[in-house]
């Protein structure tokens, strides 16, 4: 599609305390991202100063409450503006919009504020009109407002309303201020991240994917342009648009683990009836949650061309995989700044896809003896098979990929509390640190937070003998070898 020139119509400064109003222009915007997504034009949505009329009708304004964001401010701010409503509910008159995000598949974003609430919490408002959209297009909006009203999750956006004015269905949710990781690869040398950085990212997202296939949505846009950095660093993933649900039965499944034998010099040993003593050898039996929509089918030719699944490309029907593959090619990005099966165009790289070619890796690269590289690579491989069938994920979802030795040492109940790696262009809020603990469920003082992880070292220590410190933010960066010892990358 040819790129046009892209016109935005602002209220002027007199005006910029009235409410605003949407209408819809013929301008075709310009896509920003390099990988447009296949089956998707741009919308170009303009607002104006004019109030909104008498006789248009509101529809009152959903408000989706979520337990583990009691304590966030913008809930604050969203239970204080509904309580000063004389409707006790939000509508458009309550937002002030500051100024145009960007424009997607289905409508545009606006970066706005309460108008009547002193704290400066931001949201962002996706604005979609449905006189200008198809019938396709219009299940897709409603697709994602029901997906958005069920998350609940740090890397999933919050919906925080849901208000129908006119003819426009308005989604008010969070806001990123550090952009997409799409724009902070394109400010790293040779677009790509090192090594700790793409497990801290990958981790998260892998968590994020697991929560979706665990309500039966399988996401079918995973791209870095998709995955937006919060102020603390960590990510939230967007659009839900190309989302279908399945049904998906959940599990409780058993299986045997033999630990690494202790380090210790004195391991306990039994003592046998010849005299001979050995290490006492114990089998350990871990109880594994399994929630993956392996039922899920459809034939749907949709998403980004460089991310889509070979069963995707061929038409024959596609379910959960499609998603496994995608994370084995944004991990495949992040690494080495490009896709692996991307050709001169997007047939080629279509034909690449689909052939029995195999991923590639660059024979000389700078990352080569990083520990951990070897991993990495043994994981998208194990992501990029081309059968489903075979494809880790497919069967047991994310339960099966936490265990690659590529996230070794993650603690996965932690992880909204590690630190995330400093990368140029990143700017992480200090302030942020008070966010809802993912492990405790409120936000704790310092004083508080620092005599808990005493209390909970202590007890790791008395109970199963570690000696790491599980407060230390630098445990993505490890990586444990065949003999048990830890050793660090970067």
């Amino acid at each position: 599609m040819d790129d046009k020139e892209t016109t935005y119509y602002f209220p002027p400064p007199e005006y910029s305390d009235l409410d605003l109003s949407f209408t819809s222009t013929t301008t075709t915007t310009t896509t920003t991202s390099s990988r447009p997504s296949l089956a998707r034009s741009s919308l170009t949505l303009s607002f104006n100063d004019s109030r909104l009329s008498a006789a248009t009708t509101t529809t009152p304004t959903t408000l989706h409450r979520r337990p583990h964001r009691n304590s966030d401010p913008h809930w604050s701010a969203i239970k204080a503006a509904s309580t000063l409503s004389s409707t006790g509910s939000i509508h458009l008159r309550h937002l002030k919009l500051l100024r145009h995000l960007g424009t997607g598949n289905l409508g545009r974003v606006f970066l706005c504020r309460l108008r009547d609430y002193d704290h400066n919490t931001q949201f962002a408002l996706k604005v979609v009109d449905r006189e200008s959209l198809s019938s396709k297009k219009l299940n897709q909006v409603q697709t994602e407002a029901q997906i958005l009203s069920l998350l609940d999750h740090p890397f999933l956006p919050t919906l925080y309303a849901h208000i129908e004015v006119s003819h426009y269905t308005c989604l008010l949710i969070d806001y990123c201020p550090n952009g997409d990781l799409h724009s902070l690869l394109s400010k790293q040398p040779s677009n790509r991240l090192p090594l700790e950085s793409v497990r801290f990212y990958a981790a998260e997202v892998l968590i994020a994917l697991e929560y979706l296939h665990a309500n039966g949505v399988v996401y079918r846009d995973l791209k870095p342009e998709n995955i937006l950095l919060r102020e603390d660093g960590h990510v939230m993933l967007s659009d839900f648009d190309l989302c279908f649900t399945a049904d998906m039965v959940p599990r409780l499944e058993t299986r045997s683990h033999r630990p690494r034998r202790s380090t210790a010099k004195n391991p306990r040993r039994c003592c046998h009836c010849f005299g001979h003593q050995r290490p006492e050898e114990e089998v350990e039996v871990v109880r594994e949650f399994v929630a993956e929509p392996t039922a899920a089918f459809s034939k749907s030719c949709v998403g980004t061309h460089e991310y889509l699944a070979p069963e995707l490309v061929t038409g024959n029907g596609h379910g959960n995989g499609v998603d496994w593959w995608a994370f084995g090619v944004f991990i495949y990005e992040l690494l080495y700044g490009t896709t692996p099966f991307k050709g001169g165009s997007k047939e080629a790289t279509l034909r690449n896809i689909a052939s029995s070619r195999v991923a590639r890796f660059p024979v000389q690269d700078e990352q080569e003896g990083v520990p951990g590289m070897a991993e990495a690579r043994d994981l998208i491989e194990r992501l990029l098979v081309k059968d489903p069938r075979r494809r880790l994920g497919c069967a047991r979802g994310a339960t099966d990929i936490k265990r690659h030795p590529f996230f070794n040492g993650i603690k996965w109940p932690l992880i909204r509390t590690y630190k995330p790696p400093e990368v140029r262009g990143l700017v992480v809020k200090k302030a942020a640190r008070s966010h809802v603990s993912h492990v405790t469920g409120g936000a704790l003082s310092p004083r508080r937070r620092r005599w808990w992880w005493k209390g909970l070292n202590s007890i790791m220590r008395r109970h199963m003998g570690s000696k790491r410190n599980l407060n230390s933010n630098q445990n993505y960066y490890c990586y444990a070898n065949s003999s048990g010892k830890v050793r660090k990358s970067g």
